[in-house]
């Protein structure tokens, strides 16, 4: 190879499947190379209408990227300004993140969060990463 060196960006989703904090994160892992694209999906349980993505590079704390009430957009200020992320969600169900041409400063794990409310408060969940001890109606 030489001089040339194939540069590869690892990029991952925590936990893929029903972890009990109530969404199904795919894929779990994901290495591409520089150049493709990748997309991410979270589908959180059933009637939670309040979906965050964040991202978490090595040796960082989460970084909040986008927010969703059902489908609206709610706040974009955490997207990154060279319009290579971009992020969906149908009708209030499952959401996608979607990186664009990726590159090697996009390596983090990718977290999807929801927002569920009931009579004793309200929680934020985190696949593996609970804000606050509470359990959400399913």
């Amino acid at each position: 190879m030489g001089t040339r060196l194939l540069c590869c960006a690892a990029l991952c989703l925590l936990g893929a499947g029903h972890t009990g904090a109530g969404v199904i994160q795919s894929p779990r892992h994901k290495v591409t190379r520089r150049g493709w694209d990748v997309t991410f999906r979270c589908d959180p349980i059933s009637g939670h209408r309040v979906l965050y993505w964040y991202r978490q590079a090595i040796g960082q704390g989460p970084e909040f990227l986008i927010y969703f009430q059902d489908e609206d957009k709610l706040d974009t200020t955490g997207m990154p300004k060279n319009g290579r992320f971009q992020a969906n969600r149908s009708e209030g169900t499952y959401s996608t993140l979607q990186i664009q041409r990726a590159e090697p400063g996009d390596s983090a794990v990718y977290l999807s969060s929801y927002l569920c409310a009931s009579s004793l408060g309200t929680a934020l969940r985190r696949d593996r990463l609970s804000v606050l001890k509470h359990s959400c109606p399913s």
